[in-house]
């Protein structure tokens, strides 16, 4: 029997519903569960992958080529667990599939609405592709009272009705603050949250009472006592020094213990093995040595932009038991100032990915910047096309070396996809395709040469990894680059797409196509951000 809980939170919005999901889902498993996460997101985009990332955070991207909400990277770091398409909802794929439906003329004439159809529609998303799974969280976006929750608020009330409590469980992430002035916690705001909850007909069994400080028994009682949930079920969420850490805290405070006792399993009282958690825990907080990495990129106004990117640099770190220090700097900066004055005290630079002209000359210059004096670079699809144009540039002698993405350009070193395998069928895109949903997206193959750096540190002939481009690097000026001492380490297994491209006479210097970012978990750092970093340190002690 797979028993569903709903996440929703309420106050203010960014207070760790994501992460609350991802921990419970941990803690889960240490029980000896199966677990699936997924997210419905009440925005009206089909999904996140034309939203701008300093307004939405990255797009994360699975296996299967979704684009989805950055959630599902905390759910993938912390469970093991790969995100699916079927993980990840918006209500502009909802209403997408409503409509199309009505075209169809399979509602027989009825008059299409939001009950049933569209809340119909919602609960066979929470219930599909769900096979063996004992667990199922469901996280619904935004902040309780927002209009557009409304639909799915419905939705999981109808669905926890139809699931009964011995197969549901409703748990409201609110916010408890702390008043310097009048030196008291704030109860307030969580009694109108879940007043609200309550006013669309859904009780919440648990809350967890995020705040600066553990939450005293007397706030915790007067919280039960007016929003109706037994005191032991509200869960105090403390500020910790880590993400890794709220695992344990989470533990500690009882939520899964209360969620056994609220699903009646047979043992509710259990001594959970955390001992993994508390290992990387102590990585974090107690590391041997720090290296300083400039991420050069578009977005750093919003850090959540480059979630992964940070999350996969902190794996780094912790395989080589260091502190990354990651220092945010704006591409365009080097556009009218020279880059010596922000890099020469790093230990590594990373170009990541973007999109369109804005910045791109900066890019290219903190690449060269990191040639010319043999600091690391990891450069990461942008960024790696970046890197070879200024390799091109600088080493080849061509000197008109662009992107077409930025417009027409007499030496196309990148350019549009046009065309791709994925699996055994040919895909095919257009310069006037829609953009959303129109990249290469998801896990492709690529092959590794013999004797390349790239081979060494994956330590095998084939790797899958997940892409989200639409521009690819122009193999055919393959033999003017690799005459100028560039490789092309890794390729699709067609030979027709460059998937990696490294300098041998550089100590660390690697751009790649895909996102490896997006494969990176604490317990199993991505091979190439523990490189990186090992890079980096090893710059540090020559320097």
């Amino acid at each position: 029997m797979t028993r569903y809980v709903f996440i929703t939170g309420g106050v203010v919005s960014s207070l760790g519903k994501g992460l609350a999901s991802a921990s419970l889902g941990a803690l889960l498993q240490a029980r000896g569960y199966r677990v699936r996460l997924r997210k419905l997101d009440p925005y009206l985009n089909v999904d996140p992958g034309t939203m701008s990332p300093t307004q939405h955070g990255e797009v994360y991207v699975t296996d299967d080529g979704a684009e989805t909400d950055l959630d599902l990277g905390h759910y993938e770091r912390f469970t093991g667990v790969p995100a699916r398409k079927s993980d990840n909802v918006t209500t502009g794929r909802i209403y997408t599939d409503v409509i199309e439906k009505e075209r169809r003329g399979d509602y027989l004439g009825a008059t299409v609405q939001v009950i049933p159809h569209v809340t119909d529609a919602i609960k066979e998303f929470v219930v599909r592709d769900v096979t063996d799974e004992d667990f199922v969280l469901c996280e619904i976006g935004g902040t309780v009272g927002d209009i557009e929750s409304l639909p799915f608020l419905e939705a999981i009330r109808q669905l926890g009705n139809e699931l009964g409590t011995e197969q549901s469980m409703f748990i409201h992430l609110t916010l408890v603050p702390y008043l310097k002035s009048a030196g008291e916690l704030k109860t307030k705001p969580t009694q109108h949250s879940v007043k609200e909850l309550q006013s669309v007909g859904i009780q919440p069994d648990m809350i967890l009472c995020r705040c600066e400080q553990d939450i005293p028994a007397g706030e915790r009682k007067k919280i039960g006592l007016f929003c109706n949930v037994p005191v032991d079920n509200v869960i105090s969420a403390p500020d910790v020094g880590t993400i890794y850490e709220v695992p344990i805290s989470y533990h500690e405070r009882g939520l899964d213990r209360q969620l056994a006792k609220h699903f009646r399993l047979a043992s509710t009282v259990i001594d959970l093995d955390l001992s993994r958690w508390s290992d990387i825990v102590d990585r974090v907080k107690n590391p041997e040595g720090e290296v300083t990495i400039a991420v050069v990129g578009k977005y750093t106004n919003l850090l959540d932009s480059y979630k992964s990117l940070a999350e996969a640099l902190d794996h780094g770190g912790i395989a080589n038991n260091v502190r990354v220090n990651m220092n945010w700097i704006d591409s365009e900066i080097f556009e009218s100032e020279d880059a010596v004055h922000y890099l020469s005290d790093v230990e590594g630079i990373l170009v990541p990915g973007g999109f369109g002209e804005r910045g791109a000359e900066g890019k290219i210059a903190a690449a060269k910047f990191a040639r010319e004096h043999n600091v690391p670079y990891f450069g990461i699809c942008f960024g790696m096309q970046m890197a070879v144009i200024e390799t091109a540039r600088s080493l080849a002698g061509i000197e008109k070396a662009g992107s077409t993405e930025f417009g027409e350009c007499d030496e196309a070193i990148v350019g549009l996809m046009t065309e791709w395998v994925r699996g055994n069928k040919l895909e095919r895109r257009g310069a006037g395709d829609n953009l959303g949903g129109t990249m290469r997206l998801g896990a492709y193959d690529c092959m590794l040469v013999d004797g390349s750096l790239v081979r060494s540190i994956y330590a095998e002939k084939q790797i899958s990894e997940r892409h989200r481009h639409r521009f690819e690097v122009n193999i055919n000026y393959k033999q003017r680059l690799e005459e100028a001492g560039v490789v092309f380490s890794g390729l699709s297994p067609d030979g027709v797409l460059p998937e990696i491209v490294e300098l041998p006479s550089h100590p660390w210097y690697v751009g790649v196509q895909f996102h490896p970012e997006l494969k990176s978990k604490p317990f199993d750092p991505h091979p190439l951000f523990e490189s990186f970093i090992g890079a980096a340190v090893q710059h540090s002690r020559l320097v």
